[in-house]
């Protein structure tokens, strides 16, 4: 499923146009990621939670030459599926 299908499926259900639909969905999406982007965590009960964390800073190889090299420290996002979600993958 990707972005247009959803839309398409959400219109379905909740009996709106597409156009509104991918109005709501932009929201949703646009508000996530700005919380997450500025340290909060998003939660959304029985699905799961967004959250940023610090990757420090690491060495690692280069596949083709062996040689070592330094990998920077980074903002990493996480997701960590809630119990519903989970159970209803199983």
């Amino acid at each position: 499923m990707n972005k247009g299908d959803l839309i398409e499926q959400v219109a379905k259900d909740c009996d709106m146009s597409k156009a509104a639909a991918e109005q709501v969905l932009g929201s949703i999406l646009t508000t996530i990621t700005e919380a997450v982007a500025t340290g909060d965590k998003v939660t959304l009960i029985g699905f799961g939670t967004f959250s940023a964390t610090e990757r420090p800073a690491r060495e690692g190889r280069n596949p083709r030459t062996g040689e070592t090299m330094q990998i920077a420290a980074k903002k990493v996002v996480k997701f960590k599926a809630g119990k519903k979600f989970t159970e209803a993958v199983k």
